[in-house]
């Protein structure tokens, strides 16, 4: 089928509160199939995608080692029995989860003699692994309170949404959510902090928070980077307060950032850390994984689990991961993300434009620009018309932010930069066209 007959297809058979499409044919594309950093459309064209899927595809589209462990293990067993008879693939992941987590923060504290320890709960979707540290967070502490932030995207699940910042996603909802959580403003310069502090400060003294849940970087939030002391900060609140420090490094994790996880910028170690999206390259997987100590706050199974789900840690999923994670390690892609970061950052912080006002930021290789009018509001449709342009130039983005006002790259972490300044020689060409134009 081509892009119309599929559009049409989806138009008929689908919620139609999943896709938007635009009267004028320029959006969607149907994506057919995908390679390295590339994708090409059912029409048969090709872009360079920088997305990564939503940042999924961290080792690259189709990573053929992560794609043969896939296909090897659905040659062998393709579902298991979750929280009954378990394989080998699950306990394997666990324990590397455990390995590049916990253990390895342990061991860069020097502390060999008790390392600390992972355990993990596997989930489908990131919003899963979110719901289910915040059930750990109430076990462990017997106090049903969050404090999240401003901007806040953990996900669309009831749990979830709970601590979800937007009123676009909460509001249809409002009636049938318990509303546990406290919004805080997410900082963005070191001078926000005393305030944070005030704030986070004053929440716990109500004597019912147990967690603050947080990602190191929003991403659909607008690619909001907080300064250097904003998760150090946390940690010590949560230690003086008794509480759990939950990372949702959904987005970030794996490379993403230029370390590993985000948090490892300021060597802050979390109660709690939440994986999806880059975990597999593509299958749905994500992990909730906690200090031993914290995840032994869920009582032993006596036969039925009180949290549990048809597909947990699914064979298929978990060696993808382990081959996923293998591919990011032996191929230092953090390390990648790292060196090529400043670059594209720099490189979106030069450019220019008399109809709106620009502001890049990012970390690693997250990063995006935000547009502005000329009365300093939020530009949505500017950014707009900047991701379907670039669509029609054959490059892949997203726009983020509460109003679609930030575009955002989250390429591969294959990436070149050769490709990168493609890309940026497109987007500047694009803003030329658009100041040009009537």
């Amino acid at each position: 089928m081509n892009s119309a007959d599929v559009i049409a297809l989806l138009r008929d058979y689908e919620s139609r509160n999943v896709l938007f499409t635009d009267p004028d044919g320029s959006w969607p594309i149907v994506w057919e199939r995908a390679k390295g950093v590339h994708v090409w459309d059912a029409d048969g064209k090709k872009y360079l995608d920088l997305t990564a899927a939503f940042g999924v595809a961290a080792a690259g589209h189709a990573n053929p080692r992560v794609v043969e462990a896939g296909q090897k293990q659905m040659e062998k067993l393709t579902h298991a029995m979750g929280d009954v008879h378990p394989h080998a693939r699950k306990a394997e992941l666990a324990r590397e989860l455990s390995r590049i987590t916990f253990e390895r923060w342990s061991a860069a504290k020097g502390e060999t003699s008790r390392p600390m320890r992972g355990r993990t709960i596997f989930c489908n979707s990131g919003f899963e692994a979110v719901e289910a540290a915040l059930k750990t967070a109430m076990l462990a502490t017997g106090k049903h309170g969050v404090i999240a932030f401003h901007g806040a995207y953990h996900g669309l699940g009831y749990g979830a949404l709970n601590t979800t910042h937007r009123d676009f996603f909460r509001n249809p909802f409002r009636m049938q959510l318990k509303e546990f959580a406290s919004f805080v403003q997410f900082p963005t310069r070191a001078s926000d902090l005393p305030a944070t502090e005030l704030l986070v400060q004053r929440l716990f003294r109500r004597g019912w928070v147990g967690a603050i849940l947080v990602e190191p970087v929003q991403a659909r939030g607008g690619i909001h980077v907080p300064p250097p002391g904003f998760l150090p900060l946390l940690r010590k609140l949560c230690d003086e307060n008794g509480a759990l420090l939950i990372l949702d490094e959904i987005y970030t994790g794996f490379g993403r950032t230029g370390k590993w996880f985000a948090c490892e910028h300021s060597g802050t170690v979390p109660d709690i850390i939440c994986l999806g999206k880059a975990l597999t390259g593509g299958f749905p997987l994500s992990a909730c994984v906690g200090r031993a100590d914290v995840m032994d706050a869920w009582p032993a199974s006596t036969g039925e689990a009180i949290h549990t789900s048809t597909f947990l840690g699914n064979p298929v999923g978990c060696a993808m991961a382990l081959a996923q994670i293998k591919e990011i390690e032996t191929g230092k892609l953090a390390d990648k993300a790292a060196k090529l970061g400043p670059g594209l950052l720099e490189d979106l912080a030069s450019l220019k434009s008399t109809r709106s006002i620009l502001s890049a930021r990012g970390l690693g290789l997250i990063a995006g620009l935000e547009f502005r009018s000329a009365n300093g509001q939020p530009d949505g449709p500017a950014a707009m018309r900047v991701v379907k342009a670039l669509l029609q130039r054959g490059f892949i983005v997203i726009p983020e932010g509460e109003h679609g006002e930030v575009v955002s790259f989250t390429p591969p972490l294959t990436i070149t930069k050769a490709q990168l300044d493609q890309a940026i020689g497109a987007l500047r060409e694009t803003l030329k066209e658009f100041e040009s134009a009537p």
